[in-house]
């Protein structure tokens, strides 16, 4: 089995935002395979189906996203999952809107929830993908985060997460992540 783990917070009044990046590529992901994200364990919502031949599970945590790895880390001991079966996509904004980045590796960058994964996990080695967010000009980091994207942001975000989720479409079909590295950075 796959788990794909999108990272953001939960609440109307996150939808949308730029933190919630990791939801947004995620649910995409799943309403384009048919997986309804409508179960909840372990300090998660969830939704499970076949993929490709693959049976994969489509991830949203629930303990907010400075957390994330309190809720990922017991789910994959539960079904005895790899690290090799795990990706996480959240938000960067060391990218510009409309980028991907594919990791198999690497520090949090600042970004709490994945530094939440890594102390969780116990490593930094596993898959990520990141979707650009791009940085403040003028406001402060935290309200450019939970803010929506603006209007000349939102077609190349679009774009970027129809990448993000082809790249997922393509892992849980069997590519290997690195060569995916090598086809979307």
């Amino acid at each position: 089995m796959k788990m794909i783990v999108g990272l953001g917070n939960v609440g109307s009044e996150f939808d949308g935002t730029r933190h919630n990046t990791g939801f947004m590529v995620v649910d995409q992901f799943a309403d384009q395979n048919g997986i309804e994200i409508n179960k909840q364990k372990l300090d998660a919502m969830y939704g499970t189906g076949i993929v490709n031949g693959e049976k994969v599970m489509v991830v949203k945590p629930t303990t907010m996203m400075n957390d994330s790895g309190r809720a990922v880390h017991p789910l994959m001991q539960f079904y005895k999952l790899d690290l090799d079966d795990l990706v996480i996509v959240y938000d960067d904004m060391d990218l510009p809107v409309g980028r991907i980045r594919l990791r198999n590796h690497g520090s949090a960058g600042g970004h709490n929830g994945i530094k939440s994964m890594i102390a969780h996990l116990g490593t930094d080695q596993f898959n990520r993908i990141k979707v650009g967010t791009s940085h403040p000009k003028r406001e402060s980091v935290v309200n450019y985060v939970l803010g929506k994207f603006s209007l000349e942001q939102r077609a190349p975000f679009g774009e970027a997460k129809d990448h993000a989720v082809k790249a997922l479409n393509e892992w849980v079909s069997g590519t290997d992540f690195s060569k995916l590295e090598n086809q979307f950075n």
